[in-house]
This record gives structure tokens, C-alpha cells and sequence, in this order.
């Protein structure tokens, strides 16, 4: 039986680097598997137990929300018409009025695979209360409010309204300083559902209750925090290639 002490020091030498080389292959291995874990636990968050029922057919709280989309939808002006319609699409674009002609998702690949990844990953939790509590949509109820093309799914939670305050909030955190102007844009998404018949007012209000504790689990997700890491490091660059913009010259 030899020792340590018998070897040569070359080959000492090699075996006193080979686990740090081994953990050097490792690591990035298991930096990249993080990233792609789930950020949300199966069935996290409950949004059959976190949400009341919406009002039930028939009742006095039916009729005072039907009433209530109806005095939106026939209050809207067409300028809100025009904006509600583009909001339907979830694009993430929407959200650039609020923060500059830099959010180019096409030059932020490592927001972009965030964003994406979100967006995927949030449609069965705001599904499954969808489509346990069953609620009508609101034109289903009284004709006059159809406009557009019908929808597929149910009305309770909304799905516009569940996501657009998720992709506000994730969007807050990666622009703190545009925070204020991405969640207005991220309400706006929701309430316009009301706007054009698609929603009652109730069901605005759910998906906002609903998005930010999807926004809490995120929170507590090591995969996404990892990732939100990247995405902030990723602008931070792009923002620094910026060129400066001049002040303007003083008035004589």
C-alpha cells in the first residue's frame, strides 16, 4: 500500500486539483439545471382556496356587477375601445410606453426567456379556479355587451387581469425606476376587460388578488430569483451601451 507521501509531487499535485476541476465542470451544470427548475410548485398558488366564489347566478351581488359592466361598457369612449382591443393581446410590448424604446426583448434574451418562461408556466393556475368556479361572462348574461369575438373560457378569475399583474410586477422588479408606470399599464390590461363586455368588475378584481400571490410564490423561488439575477445584470449592460442624452442647451 503506498500513501500520499510516496507519490511524486507532480502526481500529488494532480490529485489535489482534480476534485477542483471536477467542481469546476459541475458547477455551471448545476447553475444551468436551476434555471431550469419550475419556478412554481405544482398547484402553488390554490386559487380555488385563496379566491371567494364569484356572486352566484340569480343573486342581488350578480345583478349589482352586471350592472356595473354595463354602465363601463356603455361609458367607454372609443380612444378606450381602441386601447382595450390592443391590451387584449398580452403583448409585452405594451408595457414599453412606460419603459422606453430600450425594452427590445430581441436584444434581452435572458429577460425575454424570464418573461416567456412566466407566462407559460402561470396558465394552469389561473385555469384551474376558471374552470372550477364556471362563471358566465357578462355578454353571455345580456346580449348588448357583446363585442368582438366570443371567448372560450370562463369569466372568474380573469386571465387579462391575473396576467397583466404578474407581468407587471416581474417587469417592476427588473425597471424599479419605471415602477409606477408599468403597474398602471398592468391594471389597465385588466380593467379594459371590462370595457369591452368581456368581464365583470369582480373578476378584475380576483385576477389582481390572484397575480399577486402568484407574484409571492415567485418571490420564494430560487429558479426565478437566479434568473431574475441574469435578467437585472443583462439590462443593467444594456443600459450602460446606451448613448448619453444631452442636456439641453441654456436659454440666453
Amino acid at each position: 500500500m503506498y500513501s500520499n507521501f510516496n507519490l511524486s509531487p507532480l502526481v500529488r499535485t494532480r490529485r489535489g486539483l482534480f476534485p477542483l476541476i471536477l467542481l469546476c465542470f459541475l458547477l455551471p451544470a448545476a447553475i444551468a439545471l436551476r434555471a431550469e427548475e419550475n419556478y412554481l410548485a405544482p398547484g402553488q398558488p390554490d386559487g380555488i382556496a385563496l379566491l371567494p366564489p364569484p356572486p352566484a347566478p340569480g343573486s342581488e351581488e350578480e345583478a349589482a356587477d352586471l350592472a356595473s359592466a354595463r354602465a363601463v361598457f356603455h361609458g367607454r369612449t372609443k380612444a378606450e375601445e381602441i386601447r382595450a382591443f390592443r391590451d387584449s393581446t398580452l403583448a409585452f410590448a405594451l408595457f414599453e410606453p412606460a419603459i422606453g424604446p430600450m425594452f427590445d426583448l430581441g436584444r434581452l434574451p435572458k429577460t425575454d426567456a424570464v418573461l416567456q418562461k412566466v407566462k407559460k408556466e402561470i396558465g394552469e393556475t389561473i385555469d384551474r379556479p376558471k374552470n372550477y368556479f364556471q362563471r358566465k361572462r357578462p355578454y353571455q348574461l345580456d346580449p348588448e355587451l357583446s363585442l368582438g369575438k366570443p371567448e372560450p373560457s370562463f369569466s372568474y378569475p380573469s386571465g387579462h387581469s391575473t396576467r397583466g399583474t404578474v407581468y407587471s410586477l416581474v417587469l417592476a422588479e427588473l425597471f424599479p425606476e419605471k415602477r409606477a408606470g408599468i403597474l398602471e399599464i398592468g391594471r389597465n390590461i385588466g380593467w379594459d376587460r371590462v370595457l369591452i363586455g368581456k368581464h365583470f368588475p369582480t373578476d378584475i378584481y380576483a385576477g389582481r388578488v390572484l397575480g399577486r400571490a402568484i407574484m409571492r410564490e415567485l418571490r420564494n423561488s430560487p429558479a426565478f430569483q437566479h434568473d431574475l439575477v441574469e435578467a437585472k445584470a443583462e439590462i443593467q449592460a444594456a443600459q450602460a451601451q446606451q448613448p448619453a442624452v444631452a442636456a439641453p442647451a441654456p436659454a440666453h
